[in-house]
């Protein structure tokens, strides 16, 4: 049981209901980070920004960004958040036997060259953040991504970290999706 109180699907009202409908209307369930963060109103407003931001890229691609997410969650042993977007990744034509190659590496998935490229670059830097060199950003710039891209599609990446944490701080349920 969590240690916070959080608004179920039944008792949300204004923007969070309409939040909350959207999710049931596209992927059948609710993030349960995003039910987590419904405790602070003007966090949950915050996430809902953030969401329209990605959701609206210019160009970080929504297969690249569930691609991040799923990854890095992986990668963090994030429970959470696994599942869920491996969802996400099989509602966009992905077999388990797709992601559990790009499990192993990253580089083995099904984006196109320049996107691959990005979620390499992610994977690696919130693995390793000192990994990371002049060289890695040289090539990402190369293929066209711009500074604003490798900034928001890392952020992206690392966001997960926090919602990682509150998740165990706060004890919610290890699945992350409410349905």
């Amino acid at each position: 049981m969590a240690l916070i109180n959080t608004v179920s699907l039944e008792k949300a009202e204004g923007k969070m209901k309409e939040a909350y409908g959207m999710f049931m209307k596209n992927l059948g369930v609710i993030p349960r980070p995003l039910e987590m963060m419904s405790a602070s109103p003007a966090i949950f407003d915050n996430q809902l920004q953030r969401i329209n931001y990605y959701t609206n890229h210019p160009t970080l691609s929504f297969a690249l960004l569930s691609h991040i997410r799923y990854l890095v969650a992986h990668n963090l042993n994030y429970n959470f958040c696994m599942d869920f977007n491996k969802h996400i990744l099989k509602k966009q034509g992905l077999e388990d036997e797709d992601i559990l190659k790009i499990e192993a590496d990253p580089t083995k998935n099904l984006l196109e060259k320049k996107d691959s490229a990005m979620l390499a670059f992610v994977v690696k830097a919130v693995k390793a953040p000192s990994s990371i060199d002049a060289d890695d950003i040289n090539r990402l710039k190369e293929m066209g991504w711009e500074d604003r891209d490798l900034v928001d599609a890392l952020a992206h990446g690392v966001n997960m970290i926090d919602h990682s944490i509150m998740m165990e701080v706060f004890q919610m349920d290890q699945n992350c999706m409410v349905s």
